[in-house]
Parts: C-alpha cells; structure tokens; sequence
C-alpha cells in the first residue's frame, strides 16, 4: 500500500480509431494542454510543414499514417498521463489489440461526418471482452456531418453500448460555435487555434444568462437550451460506475484540429477514468498496490532511433515499484537483469528514469532477451496473460536482392519480427524465410525499413498458404512420419518449433484426421502451457 499515492495519481490509456478520424491530432492536442509540446504539428498547412509529434517513422510520414504504436507521458493537473496512440489501419490490428492489453482505459475517437465505421466496431470489441472502460470522442464537428442525436443512437446500435453524452455541440460545419460541458454544467467559448492552446473568450455558468444570446446569436443560444432539454430528458444521469465497469460510455463533441471540446474531455477523463489496474497471470491477480515489483512487454521497436540503431522494448509496470540498476527476474529465461537506463518516453524523445510505478510505461534497452509478452518480476514464476497471439493470413517468401547484404538482412527481419508486426517461418532445404502477416501493408513498410534502417535490398513473393498451425504431440514417430509426409509444407518458427504451413483449409482438415496423435495450434499460444 505504500505506493498507493502514486498509483492513484497515474491514468495510463489508449486512443484508438479507424484511420483518418483525427486520432493522432488529438494525442497532440491533450499533449498541447498538458504542456508536453508548444506547437501541434499534425495540420499541414502553408506555414506548418512538421509532421505530427507521435508519427516518428520515416515511412509513416511519408505515408502521413501511424503503423506503430506510440507511448507519450506527461503531467496534468496533478494527474501523470501516460498516452499510447495506436496504428488506425486495419493491417496493423495487431499492434492496436496488443497495446490495448496495457492499458486501463480508452479514448475511441469517431468521425462526426462517418460515423462507425467497420474498424471502430472491431476494435470496440476487443474492448468489451475485457470491459475496458470507454470515452468516446466526436470529432471535426466544424465540418458538415451528422446530427449530434443521431450519431448518439448510431453509436449504441453499432457498438453494442449504452452512451451518456458529457458535452454537447453547439452546431456543426459552419455554425459550430463550441461545446456545452454537460458534467460541470458550463460553457467556455474559444477562439479557434489549430496549433497552440487557444485563449479563452468567456465563461459561461448559467445556460440561462443573456450573454450567451449575445456571443453565440439568440437562436444557436435558444436551440442549445432546448437540445439540452431532451439530454436530460433521455439519458440517465452520469454514473461512473457504469463506466468503470465498461457498460455505458460517455461521449464528448469537439473538433481537435481547432482545440474546441478539447480541454472539456481532458478534464473529465483524469476525474471519472480508472487509476491503474491490476493484471491475470497463468498463477493468480496481480493487484497494483503489492508490494513487489512485476510486469509485461507488450511491444517491441527497433531502431527507434535509426542514428543508433538501438532496439526497446517497452514494459508496462503492473504491481511495486520499478528502480533502475535493480535486478530483476525474466521468467521465460529463467534469468536476473538489471536495466541502467530505463525509460520514458515523448513520442521519439526519451528521458533515462529512476523508478516508475503500476501504469508506467518504461522502455528498456534490449540486446535480444525479450520478447512480447515476456514477464519480469521479483523472482514469482508467473506469465501475465491476455497477449493476443499473432496469427497470419497473408504469406510471403523473403528473397535477397543483394547477396552482399545477407548479414543485414538476416538482422532486420529478425527484428522487425521480434515487434510482432509479423511472423517469420524458416523452410528448409535453403533457409527460405516466409513472412506471415494480417495485412499487405505490412510488407510495405517491413520492406522500407529493411531498405532505410538495414540498407538490406530484398523483395516479397506471395505464397498460397491458408493457414499456420504450430504442431505439438507426445508421439515422436507420428510426429517424424507427417514431417516426412508433408516436407513442402513444414517450417520451424523463431523459436524452433514445428510449424505446418497448410494450403488449403481441407488440407488442414485432413493432416487433422489423418495424424490424430498431432495437436494443430492455430495461435501460438500454446506457449505458454508449455512454460507450466
């Protein structure tokens, strides 16, 4: 309990959307009020060129999309907010659903002119399995989109959820003139600034005073009133409860790039969001406030800093207290390590921390002894779980292009695999390696990198494999006569395990029936029972 101060203090969560809802101009936003940065650099204009601060990889800025995760922390009125700002595009799901496993709430930002679209609703599920706490942020309500009533039934149809809006638009496109804070019951009105915090024009407590008609115009004032009315009229009162528990999401209006609604959603979110949340392990619940220290990683990057070719992997701090320069125990290798530089991190900038608590995320330095969902501890022998598996639907052959490069190449697809953005399987004879992932663009930027962080020339070649299942059994002989049987289709994964790569899902059904002593594995989870 002697952390508990410091737990209470901290708000770890994650914003998430499907692509070009304006996900990554919020995060600079909240990190606008929170005095992290000066200056948004997510709006390209004629005066402001710089690309936005949680989009570091080059090919993300050519491509003006997050493909990776970023974590960013700051501190605000008295809260440390912890930010992870998730890949939007599909094909990096997998990145999103992973982080998602490291945070206590959301932040689900919608486009108010489409609506919920088909990767809100995936990525909505994998919320509601978990009854991850939701905030729901409308966004671009200074563009021309839909009824602020009908994007309310829209969303609980959709996502399967009951809303309660704590701010409320007062118009849209043209005439949107700023937001209503439901849950203090006032009204700040703004001038628009899309790159710093903008100043406030005044402040309004009752809906009823005559000022209101004299800024806003009588019949937006009058209009406002009532809608606020028919609010009250519908919808329960606020019950944090609910929220905590995953059942009702509240709902904030504004328009990002513009800094309105804005500030009405940050100070609300530190007040009703959860403080840091204890995780399951394969042996019992870790409660943040125990004393010793554990943990997770969830994410691996390399070349985070392409200068120095360095490789992080980055820890969420679940229970006690994390120091630097302590020795600390890797479960699945069964070792002590001890991290003289742990870090925190803005986007690509890092601080070297001396201790961190329960909703932290650190990164650590790593020379290749980490993996995702790898634990430390101080000497309990456990495995966080809940770390989606990766499994593939896309296959690919890697071929060298530059024989003299060899060597690099075997490094970076070695660790750019290691990030969990795809697999590698390993085929002999030829040491042919077989790229798996959930989506074409990740070849894309996988062979970018290769290029610019590894200077490794190399191209994809599609290959017609349905699926990736990891084989294991207790009869060697039945397990040696299907390697025999099926050599073409065998692969080992980078940790050595036999992997059969089956064509067709027939095929899959008949290696199934035909070897019953096999067990086929479509998710590498399996793992971790072995750990036990």
């Amino acid at each position: 309990m002697k952390h508990q101060i410091s737990i209470e203090k901290r708000r770890t969560f994650g914003i998430i959307a499907h692509p070009d809802a304006g996900k990554t101009t919020l995060t600079e936003k909240l990190l606008l009020f929170g005095g992290a940065i000066q200056t948004a650099g997510a709006v390209k204009n004629n005066k402001i060129k710089k690309t936005a601060t949680s989009d570091f990889m080059e090919i993300e800025k050519q491509r003006g999309i997050s493909v990776a995760t970023s974590v960013m922390a700051f501190e605000y009125s008295g809260k440390q907010i912890n930010i992870l700002d998730t890949p939007g595009h599909k094909d990096f799901a997998e990145d999103t659903y992973r982080t998602l496993t490291a945070v206590d709430s959301v932040i689900l930002v919608i486009d108010c002119a489409n609506g919920v679209e088909s990767q809100t609703e995936k990525l909505m599920e994998v919320c509601r399995m978990r009854n991850t706490p939701v905030i729901i942020f409308v966004n671009k309500m200074d563009r021309e989109g839909k009824d602020a009533f009908s994007l309310l039934d829209e969303l609980e149809e959709k996502l399967n959820i009951k809303v309660r809006p704590l701010s409320w638009p007062i118009g849209i496109g043209d005439r949107f003139k700023g937001v209503y804070n439901l849950y203090d019951k006032n009204l700040n009105l703004f001038q628009a600034n899309k790159t710093k915090i903008a100043k406030e024009i005044v402040q309004i407590d009752n809906i009823s005073d005559n000022l209101l008609n004299e800024i806003i115009g009588e019949a937006p004032a009058n209009e406002l009133r009532e809608e606020l009315e028919i609010i009250e009229g519908v919808y329960d009162n606020f019950n944090q409860s609910d929220y905590l528990s995953g059942s009702v999401a509240p709902v904030f209006f504004g328009s990002a790039v513009n800094n309105f609604g804005v500030k009405e959603l940050l100070d609300t979110f530190i007040r009703i969001s959860p403080s840091p949340i204890g995780r399951e392990t394969d042996k019992r619940f870790i409660e943040p406030n125990e004393e010793k220290f554990s943990g997770f990683v969830f994410k691996i990057h390399a070349n985070l800093d392409p200068k120095h070719r360095d490789r992080i992997a980055f820890l969420r701090i679940v229970s006690g207290k994390f120091e630097k320069n302590t020795f600390y125990y890797h479960v699945r290798l069964d070792k002590k390590f001890k991290f003289p530089n742990p870090t925190s991190f803005m986007a690509q900038d890092k601080s070297v921390i001396d201790e961190a608590f329960p909703g932290d995320v650190v990164g650590l330095y790593d020379t290749g002894n980490f993996k995702i969902g790898d634990t430390l501890s101080e000497g309990e022998k456990m495995m966080f779980k809940g770390i989606p598996s990766f499994s593939p639907e896309i296959f690919q052959e890697l071929e060298n292009l530059d024989p003299m490069k060899s060597k690099q190449l075997d490094k970076g697809i070695s660790q750019l695999t290691d990030e969990g953005v795809a697999q590698m399987f390993v085929q002999q004879p030829g040491n042919r390696k077989i790229v798996g992932t959930v989506g074409q663009l990740q070849f894309e930027v996988i062979a970018h990198r290769l290029t610019h962080e590894y200077g490794a020339s190399c191209r994809f070649v599609p290959k017609n494999y349905f699926k990736a299942c990891w084989i294991t059994t207790e009869n060697d002989s039945s397990l040696q006569k299907f390697l025999n049987a099926k050599t073409g289709n065998i692969a080992k994964d980078k940790d050595n395990n036999f992997v059969f790569l089956a064509e067709t899902p027939f095929l899959l059904q008949m290696a199934e029936r035909d070897y019953p002593d096999l067990t086929f594995h479509y998710s590498s989870e399996f793992k971790l029972e072995q750990m036990n």
